[in-house]
């Protein structure tokens, strides 16, 4: 039981009620058979309301606190509407009364089988308007669905492009560190040629200061000590 079910029924009384507001000034107009007619179906449609309207005092009952006192009120002028939409028709039509009950509280008299071909159409049309419901938001979810497979797709294509992005700074930076390689490669081979000519220079300026001392001691010889 739920507010959602009271207001299914609430849509059903509705419709029952258009088609009750009509019979009594129809009625007014016509005699004889088209009168009888009329009350027949004053009293069908009148019995399917009220049937409706048990129903929706039960979801009354069974509904949460915060809704029960709207649910009164509407409740409370719908039976009120009733009761004018009777009055109007034993106005218009003398021989229209309520027809008796059974023991079991059921309508009862010449026009039963109607009002339970009625039962049975108003049984039908609850449960369309249940599977138009369920249809509504089976939709809804559907549509939700494709909402989230349509935000998901875009994430997913979003996640492709910022990896695609990634994957060519990270190509850039491999080219960075090739060159880098190869120019430290070239540094390392001038440096190694640097220090092979630092070397060779060295080699080169010991042996001319080895030529110069020896050249210098020969000519200290030659001039002190040889006579």
């Amino acid at each position: 039981m739920s507010s959602e079910e009271f207001e299914k029924l609430q849509e059903i009384y509705r419709s029952l009620y258009e088609e009750l507001k009509l019979i009594p000034d129809r009625a007014a107009k016509c005699h004889g058979e088209e009168r009888k007619r009329l009350v027949r179906s004053f009293d069908e449609r009148q019995g399917e309301a009220e049937e409706v309207l048990q129903g929706m005092e039960d979801e009354l009952r069974a509904a949460p606190a915060s809704y029960r006192n709207a649910m009164s009120t509407k409740l409370r002028l719908y039976r009120r509407d009733i009761g004018k939409l009777q009055r109007d028709m034993k106005t218009f039509a003398p021989g229209f009364g309520p027809a008796p009950l059974t023991s079991h509280g059921d309508r009862q008299g010449l026009y039963s089988p109607e009002n339970q071909q009625s039962t049975h159409l108003q049984s039908q049309r609850s449960l369309l308007l249940q599977g138009t419901d369920y249809l509504n938001n089976a939709t809804q979810s559907i549509e939700r669905s494709q909402r989230i497979a349509v935000e998901t797709e875009q994430i997913g294509t979003d996640i492709i492009e910022e990896l695609g992005g990634q994957r060519e700074q990270l190509d850039r930076t491999r080219d960075r560190l090739v060159n880098t390689g190869e120019n430290l490669s070239r540094s390392r081979k001038v440096l190694r040629a640097m220090s092979r000519r630092l070397m060779t220079n060295k080699l080169l300026l010991a042996v001319i200061i080895l030529m110069e001392l020896a050249i210098l001691g020969a000519v200290i010889y030659l001039k002190f000590f040889r006579k």
